[in-house]
């Protein structure tokens, strides 16, 4: 895999998380880069064309569970990785190569409010909204939804998701329905799966940071 581009914002280097659907914005489209390689070759694992979808998919692009599992262990086995961090990366970086039914047999390994917003993810992507709502009932206040707030909150100006300063997982939910269902919600396809490519980054930035 080519090197991926790294830009210097306020003496701080930055790199692709997924590909940027607006363009140009602070930190749209990127994530600090933190000290340990091997975070930053867990991003790589991230920088596909385009951002997954709201739904299922497949896309075009992402790489195959075969070609995933060997490349984690790799990772995983320079030791700079927490071993209770492990199946959570593993259940994130499933998910965002679009396949949600392995994702969802490590969830359910994960009996707390991370394997939750696990659970909520896939679910909200399947679709089963209804589902989706029960498991980030159970996430309860996660410690990645403010910084999804902080940087989610100019792309959803406005709406339900963040409402001062707090982010709601089921408004996000319901947004998600709504676009599926007519194509025409009140927030854009394109802004929501940049929102889910936040969501994402924050996430991983949590647990491999």
């Amino acid at each position: 895999m080519p090197a991926l581009p790294v830009a210097m914002i306020d003496n701080q280097s930055f790199v692709s998380f997924g590909r940027n659907l607006f363009g140009k914005g602070p930190l749209i489209g990127r994530i600090q880069i933190m000290a340990g390689t091997t975070l930053q070759d867990l991003q790589k694992l991230f920088a596909t064309a385009e951002p997954p979808e709201l739904g299922p998919g497949p896309r075009s692009g992402v790489l195959s569970e075969a070609a995933l599992g060997p490349k984690l262990d790799a990772l995983f086995d320079r030791g700079e990785i927490a071993s209770a961090k492990q199946p959570l990366i593993r259940a994130l970086v499933l998910l965002w190569h679009d396949h949600l039914d392995a994702a969802h047999v490590i969830a359910q390994s994960i009996d707390n409010a991370d394997g939750s917003f696990l659970h909520g993810i896939m679910h909200r992507r399947e679709p089963d909204y209804g589902n989706a709502k029960y498991w980030f009932h159970r996430v309860g206040a996660h410690g990645a939804f403010p910084e999804i707030a902080a940087r989610a909150g100019t792309l959803v100006a406005g709406t339900k998701l963040v409402v001062q300063g707090r982010w709601d997982p089921f408004a996000f939910v319901d947004a998600c329905e709504a676009a599926a269902g007519s194509g025409r919600g009140v927030i854009p396809t394109e802004r929501l799966r940049e929102v889910q490519r936040i969501e994402s980054a924050v996430l991983l930035e949590r647990w491999a940071g």
